[in-house]
C-alpha cells in the first residue's frame, strides 16, 4: 500500500476588515496497487514510412512495400489483414466475382480508397444512415469522388476471348473471299441460309420493371427481359444501374429466366433509363403496377 500525502493551502481574505486567513489541508490517500502503462513498440515500414498494418493504403503498397515486407518480416506480412498467403489471396479475388458487394463492403472499399482512418466507424455509419444509404454514397461521391469499382462488374475474360475469336474469324472469311471470289459465290446460298435462320430465331424485346417490397421500410426494383435486349450484356447492364442510382445491383437467375435486382425504389427512373440508355422503344417497356402490366410511355 502506497500512501500520498497531499497539503493544499486556502487563502480566505475578508474585506470589510482587511485580513487574510490562510488555512492548510491535508489530504492522505492510499493506493493499493499501480498499473504500469508499458509503451507500445510499432514497426513501421521502410519503403513508405507507415505503421505496416496501414501501408497497405499506400500507393507503393504492390511494388514496394509488399517485397521489403515479405523479406524482412515474412511471418508479420501473413498475418497483415487480407493478406494471408499468395494462393489464398487469389481465392479471395475469385470469390468477390460470385456476388456483388454487400452495402457494408461498399462503404468499406470508399473509406479504404479515400478515409482509411474512418474505416473503424462504418457499423456507427449504417446504423445512423439505415435506409438512406443511397443519399449517403451520393453525398460521399459529390464529396470525394467515384465509387471504386467493385470485381463483380468486370468483364469476364472469356467473353473478351470469344469477341476476339470472332472478330479474326470474320477477318478471314474477308481474307479468302478476296482471295477465291468464285468458291464464295458458290457458298452464298450456305451462308444464306445460315443467315435466315438466325432472323427466324430472333426474340422480339420486351423489358419488364417492377418494385417488391422487402422488410416493410426497404424496397428493390427488378428488371426483367434485359436479354432480349441486342447487345446488353446483363453485368454491365447491372453495373450502370450500381453507379445511377448508387446502390448495389445484380443479375439473378430465375425459373423465368434471368432478372437485374436493384436495391431501393426506382422503378418509373429505370423505365426511363432503359429507354434513353439502352435505346429500348418505350413500347417495349412494361410498369408492373399492382399486378397490371402498364406500357411505359
Amino acid at each position: 500500500v502506497v500512501v500520498v500525502a497531499i497539503v493544499v493551502v486556502v487563502n480566505i481574505t475578508n474585506t470589510k476588515q482587511n485580513k487574510t486567513t490562510q488555512i492548510k489541508i491535508k489530504i492522505k490517500i492510499k493506493i493499493k496497487s499501480i498499473i504500469m502503462v508499458q509503451p507500445k513498440n510499432v514497426l513501421y515500414c521502410g519503403p513508405c514510412g507507415m505503421p505496416v498494418e496501414y501501408c497497405e493504403y499506400s500507393p507503393d503498397f504492390e511494388s514496394h512495400c509488399t517485397p521489403w515486407l515479405k523479406q524482412k518480416y515474412p511471418d508479420l506480412y501473413a498475418l497483415l489483414p487480407g493478406r494471408t498467403a499468395a494462393g489464398n489471396d487469389e481465392k479471395t479475388a475469385d470469390s468477390k466475382k460470385e456476388r456483388p458487394w454487400t452495402t457494408e463492403e461498399r462503404l468499406r472499399a470508399f473509406y479504404e480508397m479515400y478515409m482509411p482512418e474512418k474505416v473503424d466507424g462504418i457499423p456507427a455509419l449504417l446504423e445512423k444512415y439505415e435506409g438512406k444509404e443511397e443519399k449517403l454514397f451520393i453525398a460521399l461521391v459529390k464529396k470525394y469522388g467515384p465509387e471504386p469499382d467493385d470485381p463483380y462488374y468486370d468483364d469476364d475474360d472469356d467473353d473478351d476471348k470469344d469477341d476476339g475469336e470472332d472478330n479474326n474469324e470474320e477477318e478471314e472469311q474477308q481474307q479468302q473471299q478476296q482471295q477465291h471470289p468464285e468458291e464464295d459465290t458458290k457458298s452464298n446460298k450456305k451462308k444464306r441460309r445460315g443467315v435466315g435462320a438466325k432472323k427466324v430465331n430472333k426474340v422480339d424485346t420486351r423489358v419488364v420493371i417492377q418494385k417488391l417490397s422487402r422488410n416493410k421500410k426497404k424496397a428493390v426494383t427488378v428488371v426483367v427481359g434485359m436479354e432480349t435486349v441486342a447487345g446488353v450484356k446483363l453485368k454491365d447492364a447491372a453495373k450502370t444501374f450500381s453507379k445511377r442510382f448508387a446502390g448495389s445491383s445484380s443479375v439473378k437467375d430465375t425459373n423465368a429466366g434471368k432478372e437485374i435486382i436493384i436495391q431501393g425504389d426506382h422503378m418509373y427512373d429505370v423505365a426511363a433509363m432503359v429507354v434513353d440508355k439502352f435505346s429500348v422503344p418505350a413500347n417495349s417497356v412494361y410498369l408492373d403496377i399492382d399486378g397490371e402490366f402498364v406500357p411505359y410511355q
